[in-house]
């Protein structure tokens, strides 16, 4: 239970960060979003880091934490500019889909979840699927940022498993060595391609929670990992669109189709099995 715990804290902190993130990139350019706001958290996480008093851990670790970061680098820059252009009570649950790579990787490694888990596991991706479609009366096809958030379902997937396997040795290093690859390829990018990192006073204070509600949630996730299944934690982290929906319709009052509800719904029940399992 610990670990489910765990997992749910990391969505709902991934939720709240990625709802105001995409709504920060409706208005900067995402890249000072992310640069920004990965900046922030990578400061935050070198102090958690330090009080640790975990030791190098090696540098396959080192690697491996590099790769989660490059992964989680693009699956946000992703994320934000699909919930920028589309609806992000669409987008942020097409980008869930990224518990498909985990679960995967787990199952192969030897990992057997429970028969509700993995009824669970497949209502909430058959959840996500239902969502991301728009209804014949709009049209039909996909809807605007699906293309988005299926890259950052790629991104968010690859980083689930190369942070699995880094934090097995440490979490403080594992999570603050990926946080640092990203926070420095995404300013890299921001100054090559010419984006301003001095957005005003207005926007630092969103940016600054935007950082440490991702980084909190990497360090949930990261202890998550260590002490359930990657195949179950890594759906129950993914979860992170119904708080992003929520948000959107309170908010924002965006207005999905009634299919694209039940999708959503689908992937809560999908939530409850998997911790009943």
């Amino acid at each position: 239970m610990t670990a489910i715990a765990l997992a749910l804290g990391a969505s709902l902190s991934w939720g709240l960060g990625d709802f105001l993130g995409g709504l920060k990139s409706r208005t900067l350019h995402v890249l000072a979003v992310l640069a920004i706001s990965q900046a922030v958290g990578f400061g935050a996480v070198v102090v958690w880091l330090g009080l640790s008093g975990d030791g190098f851990p090696g540098w396959t670790t080192m690697a491996l934490a590099a790769a989660a970061g490059v992964g989680g680098c693009f699956g946000l820059a992703a994320l934000y500019r699909g919930m920028a252009v589309g609806a992000m009570g669409i987008v942020a649950p097409v980008s869930a889909v990224s518990a498909a790579i985990p679960f995967t990787v787990g199952v192969v490694s030897g990992e057997r979840p429970g028969v509700l888990q993995v009824a669970g596991i497949a209502l909430a991706l058959a959840g996500v699927a239902l969502a991301s479609r728009e209804p014949v009366e709009r049209g039909g096809g996909r809807a605007a940022g699906v293309g988005l958030a299926l890259v950052a379902a790629l991104g968010f997937g690859l980083y689930f498993v190369f942070l699995d396997r880094a934090a097995e040795e440490s979490v403080p290093w594992a999570v603050a060595s990926a946080r640092g690859v990203s926070s420095v390829l995404a300013v890299a990018i921001a100054v090559v391609v010419g984006v301003s990192l001095r957005p005003g006073r207005a926007h630092l204070l969103p940016l600054l929670f935007v950082g440490l509600c991702d980084v909190g949630a990497n360090v949930l996730f990261g202890l998550a990992s260590t002490r359930g299944f990657l195949s179950v934690v890594s759906v129950l982290s993914s979860l992170y669109p119904v708080v992003t929906v929520a948000l959107a319709a309170l908010l924002l009052h965006e207005r999905i189709a009634r299919a694209q509800r039940l999708g959503v719904a689908g992937a809560l029940v999908g939530a409850a099995l998997i911790t009943a399992g």
